[in-house]
């Protein structure tokens, strides 16, 4: 496993075609919002290829515009896992050596070694042993594990030299396993491969209903120098480093995958050729506990189906070093999620790009030492239920767009970041909310920076600041309720530039030393109850009109002293009664409660709508 380095954005231009990453200015009271735009499309390859895990994502926001180009077609076919019984070669293993009546099988002592394209099938046990593949022709080499157990003590168990594209079948009902050396002995002091238990120079595709264990001792478990595809099978990897790595691609189609792996577990590394570099999940069952990172993807990291489980770096609550990168998911130009199942525990981000994340659909749960999600440029979410059950940060990045779905977190620091700062690897592990919300060396200062929520639910549970932008918020609809810090050095919600409401439900509340609210000048009225004392957790507040109409129901989790209210329901020249205490019988979403009757409070105040910022203080 290599130390994780941040990949310059110019550095990304050069390798992957990846468009630009351009900052606005400011926005300012009254201008037009801009509001973020995604697409993500399937495609087959135009060489006859498989499917294309396309991704072109362009996000756009008051704060950056990203775009994300797509990935080449991966090399698997239907036709790749058919063979004809009669054409089959037939191979037994028998300890020290191996019979086969081809000419195309070579046998000397313990190698095997296969010469030309075409179907073969494997049977019995090499005790210390290899089979290679080595084909000179343009044909495809399928091989069938019928029950094989291969162990070679100098070297890798299974190697691709030379092929076109070379199929491994598990057959069904059958348990197969590779072993490798713990130390290798090369034929020179200038060779380095192969460097795993089942190595490939060639496109590799693994399929078949039977079972795959591989022991790898020296360095990763199955590791191809072309594209790794993963079509079918129970597979099992125990790997000093690597689990499973695709030099160009690496991509589970299907089957059960369980990985465990002492650096990082699903790996694609190529950074240098455009559309390649990707890890995708499009479906089936993967299972990853990782020293390093989970996914680890040069370029795009795409999840569209299936379970998928993650452990990295010892789980959320280990400790890792600065130059570690414990990561469940990563991909350096774009993360885009969606659909399937995902639970990830990660000491570092648990999801995070250099460039762009989006979700789209799934289902997310997450606890994480430090950023549930972090982008570098650009961070949307279409859709999905995102649960953060434990955060630094919850979302983080320069520009956060939010445009449906379910987000629910729980923030040590802040809920939703909109601020500079790569957030690499070992940043802050575990953090400790400090001082105004910073990170250690981030700049309070205003800057290209924004918060777009144009629908879905967000829950917030934070000490830091809830709803945190150093530069600017907008939201135009979806529901908002943060359950916010107590300490004065943060706000329920915290902000630079400025903050225009046009539609939703916000719930806000927290410490009263920052406490901020939308812009007096926004479309939709807001409310801002300051309180001349904290009230104390569990306790109940209820807004209404004068005429009694009801605004606002809450419970405050934890100690507050301000509260922060918009909705539809709220008139610029109304005034609104404010009671604590009493009771409700509706039910609760984060301590907004919806529905029901409110009864038995004591009125306190009467406030009217915010007609000036309502804090002299920034969103830091």
């Amino acid at each position: 496993m290599r130390p994780f380095k941040p990949v310059t954005f110019a550095a990304l231009a050069a390798a992957l075609a990846i468009a630009s990453f351009s900052a606005c200015s400011n926005s300012t009271e009254g201008a037009n919002n801009q509001v973020a735009t995604q697409s993500t499309t399937s495609t087959t390859g135009a060489s006859g290829g498989g499917t294309a895990a396309t991704t072109s994502a362009t996000t756009t926001s008051a704060g950056a515009a990203t775009t994300v180009t797509v990935n080449a077609a991966d090399h698997d076919l239907a036709a790749d896992t058919a063979f004809n019984e009669a054409d089959v070669v037939e191979i037994a293993l028998k300890g020290t050596t191996a019979s086969s009546s081809s000419s195309a099988v070579k046998v000397n002592g313990g190698t095997v070694t296969i010469t030309k394209a075409g179907t073969y099938r494997l049977t019995g046990t090499l005790a210390n042993g290899q089979v290679v593949v080595d084909t000179k022709d343009d044909g495809t080499v399928k091989v069938v594990l019928n029950g094989v157990d291969i162990t070679n003590g100098s070297n890798a168990a299974f190697a691709v030299n030379d092929a076109k594209k070379v199929v491994l079948l598990l057959a069904a009902g059958t348990q197969n396993k590779l072993t490798d050396a713990a130390k290798y002995v090369f034929a020179d002091a200038n060779t380095d491969e192969p460097n795993a238990a089942l190595f490939s120079k060639a496109d590799l595709t693994i399929a078949g209903t039977g079972s795959l264990d591989v022991d790898a001792n020296y360095n990763d478990g199955i590791a191809s120098k072309d594209g790794l595809v993963i079509a079918a099978g129970t597979i099992s990897i125990d790997a000093a480093d690597d689990g499973i790595r695709g030099k160009d691609y690496l991509v589970v189609k299907g089957g059960t995958v369980t990985v465990k792996a002492g650096g990082d577990g699903l790996k694609s590394d190529n950074e240098e050729e455009a559309g390649l570099g990707y890890v995708s999940i499009a479906a089936g069952t993967v299972t990853v506990t990782a020293a390093g990172d989970g996914i680890d993807a040069a370029t795009n990291a795409t999840v569209s189906g299936g379970t998928t489980t993650i452990t990295s770096g010892g789980g959320s609550a280990a400790k890792i070093s600065d130059d570690t990168s414990a990561k469940a998911i990563k991909g350096t130009a774009s993360v885009t999620i969606s659909n399937g199942t995902l639970k990830l525990d990660a000491a570092d981000d648990a999801i995070h790009s250099n460039n762009a994340v989006t979700i789209d659909g799934g289902t997310i749960s997450i606890s994480t030492g430090d950023d549930g999600v972090h982008a570098d440029a650009a961070l949307t979410v279409n859709g999905g239920t995102i649960d953060i059950a434990k955060s630094y940060e919850g979302l983080e990045s320069a520009a956060i767009v939010v445009n449906g779905g379910q987000v629910s977190l729980v923030a040590s620091d802040d809920g939703l970041n909109a601020a500079g700062g790569s957030g690499g690897p070992g940043t802050v592990p575990g953090g400790a909310p400090v001082m105004g919300g910073q990170r250690p060396g981030q700049s309070a200062a205003a800057g290209n920076y924004s918060i777009t929520i144009n629908g879905g639910t967000i829950l917030v549970t934070a000490d830091g600041d809830g709803i945190d932008a150093n530069g600017s918020v907008t939201m135009t609809n979806g529901t908002v309720v943060v359950q916010g810090p107590t300490a004065n050095n943060n706000g329920a919600v915290d902000y630079d530039g400025t903050f225009m409401i046009s539609g939703g439900t916000l719930v806000a509340a927290g410490s009263a030393g920052m406490a901020q609210a939308p812009a007096a000048s926004s479309a939709q009225p807001s409310l801002l109850v300051k309180f001349s004392a904290a009230q104390k957790a569990g306790t109940l507040v209820h807004i209404q009109a004068a005429d009694g109409t009801p605004i606002v129901t809450f419970e405050t989790a934890r100690a507050m002293q301000a509260l922060v209210v918009s909705s539809k329901a709220i008139t610029k020249d109304g005034s609104y009664d404010v009671f604590v205490g009493g009771t409700s019988t509706g039910t609760k979403l984060n301590g907004l409660y919806q529905g029901g009757t409110y009864a038995g409070g004591t009125k306190t105040a009467t406030v009217t709508a915010v007609t000036t910022n309502a804090s002299p203080f920034g969103g830091r």
